[in-house]
């Protein structure tokens, strides 16, 4: 049968009692304090991007300065989430989740007041903490639905969840556009606070204390764990902004990369050595269900964070759509996969969950390269709808189940620890994928925008060809968010109109191209989650 969570609670039974005691409430209960904290979390990790060109103008602030708005909250989030999932284990989920929600409301405030202290680094700073209670409440929101919720409710529990974080992935950069151009931009955090508030009553009203697991605090991994990460994830993040060269002194991004390997690999080496101590139990993988839902929830997330760069750029860029207007092109997705996201938690629980998130698998794949098909100059922005509101639709039935199928085999014991590495890989997804998404579409503007002016320039006269010809090593890169660019002096006016007529149509038509061929390597990753899918045990215990 369905489960309403917003019904009366039931007598529990036998079958669908609460694992904990709750004085008699409903297992439901502790869902609005968890979902609204795993709420303002993931809007924080999108709604920002929508917001750079403004951020720019109020601090005067290169865009790589402004990038590390971004940069210190998914770096701080990724790096930290292996150990507050085991912080977890060893203190309860309750004061954990408590503290980060703490942390994350202030942090928010400090976010928005950076705006009327002129300082971009104090935005910095306060963003990477705000990453760190994002960090520590994460994990705790599947802990406690995998060790409140019996497992014939388990399903749709997290299918209410998995409904918070597609609304709230998709949305962000809808309500990002929304406060920009409206309220101000210090808004994107400000609204943190009356919801993280509120999340805090009932969290320190509804949410129970639950048994703890007593054992040695892994110290030497914490270390190894966040610095292998840190230096991961921060080559990856930040290579293209140094041009996959040297940071600083001798140091290059390789360097830093070899080095993240290196102690991620003593990382490795440790928590082998810990054994059932370790702060990551390596025991976790093999089960390989809880392997295979890794797999998924990094390529799931390497797509959703990646694919909106660029359809995003595309939007506003060739299209010349406002960055609310293109914000609002998600909308139909993100009503979807809210409304979809429950049904398919149930239906989890009552089919192999596995395929469940193969056809969520199956309807990404469809939709993104769906999308690079039909992205060039001068088509409806309608276009687009369909296959992003499908997007939505793939989008909510894979959260919940996935989610659910990596912590059903886990004990209550390593629930934290588990919880914790499917969420870390989930996040460390999302940054790779960033990071290659814009690497791919810069270097494939490179490639397309100059091959299209020169097809362009074909069939011109001589003296247009020559001048077209002079602006291309500046145009290799785009037009830039104006969408302008700078005819040379003393062209007559008659060419100086070809010019732009022909610069414009070929730089709109390589931007499009790249565009294109950027989304498909998003829809080639997101194959190798079906496959891991498909690979999933049917019943997994």
């Amino acid at each position: 049968m369905s489960h309403d969570p917003h019904a009366p609670a039931p007598t529990p039974t036998p079958a669908t009692a609460p694992l904990v005691d709750l004085g008699g409430r409903s297992p439901w209960s502790i869902l609005p304090a968890l979902c609204l904290g795993f709420f303002v979390i993931m809007v924080d990790t999108t709604i920002v991007n929508i917001a750079v060109p403004t951020l720019q103008t109020a601090f005067s602030a290169t865009l790589t300065t402004v990038g590390w708005v971004n940069s210190a909250y998914l770096l701080s989030f990724a790096a930290l989430l292996l150990v507050t999932g085991r912080l977890g284990d060893r203190f309860g989920p309750r004061p954990v989740f408590v503290w980060g929600l703490v942390v994350f409301t202030l942090s928010s405030l400090a976010c928005g007041l950076s705006g009327l202290a002129g300082s971009i680094e104090l935005l910095v700073a306060a963003r990477a903490v705000q990453g760190v209670g994002a960090a520590l409440m994460t994990p705790q929101t599947m802990s406690m639905i995998t060790r409140v919720f019996p497992r014939e409710r388990r399903g749709a529990a997290m299918g209410v969840w998995g409904s918070v974080a597609g609304l709230a992935t998709i949305a962000g950069p809808l309500l990002g556009g929304l406060f920009v151009e409206t309220i101000g931009w210090e808004w994107i955090f400000y609204v943190n606070i009356p919801v993280g508030i509120v999340a805090l009553v009932l969290a320190v009203r509804t949410l129970p204390t639950l048994p703890t697991h007593s054992r040695s605090f892994d110290m030497v991994g914490v270390v190894l764990s966040v610095v292998g990460l840190f230096l991961l994830v921060f080559g990856i993040q930040e290579g293209q902004s140094f041009g996959w060269g040297r940071v600083i002194g001798p140091v290059t991004v390789w360097w830093i990369l070899g080095a993240g390997a290196v102690v991620t690999a003593a990382f490795l080496a440790w928590q082998k050595r810990r054994g059932p101590d370790a702060l990551l139990p390596l025991t976790l993988f093999t089960h390989r269900t809880f392997a295979l839902a890794n797999v998924g929830g990094a390529v799931a997330s390497f797509a959703m964070i990646g694919i909106f760069f660029p359809l995003t750029l595309f939007l506003q860029q060739v299209l010349g759509l406002s960055a609310l207007h293109a914000a609002l092109v998600n909308l139909p997705g993100s009503v979807l996969s809210g409304i979809v996201a429950p049904f398919a938690g149930r239906l989890a629980d009552r089919v192999p969950g596995k395929w469940v998130v193969a056809a969520g698998f199956g309807l990404l794949v469809t939709s993104v390269a769906w999308v690079a098909l039909v992205v060039e100059p001068g088509i409806s922005v309608w276009h687009v709808y369909p296959p992003m509101a499908l997007f939505g639709v793939g989008t909510g039935m894979l959260f919940s189940p996935l989610a659910a199928l990596a912590t059903s085999g886990l004990a209550p014991a390593t629930a934290g620890a588990g919880a914790g590495a499917f969420n870390m890989n989930r996040q460390v997804g999302g940054v790779i994928g960033s990071a290659v998404i814009v690497a791919t579409l810069t270097s494939r503007i490179a490639v397309e925008i100059p091959a299209a002016l020169a097809r362009a320039s074909e069939r011109l006269p001589d003296d247009v060809r020559e001048v077209v010809g002079s602006l291309a090593p500046s145009l290799s890169s785009g037009l830039g968010a104006a969408g302008a660019f700078d005819v040379p002096a003393g062209v007559p006016a008659d060419i100086a109109a070809q010019v732009r007529e022909v610069v414009l149509g070929a730089v709109h038509a390589g931007f499009a191209t790249a565009v294109g061929q950027t989304m498909l390597l998003a829809a080639g990753v997101l194959t190798f989650g079906l496959v891991a899918a498909l690979a999933m045990e049917k019943n997994p215990h």
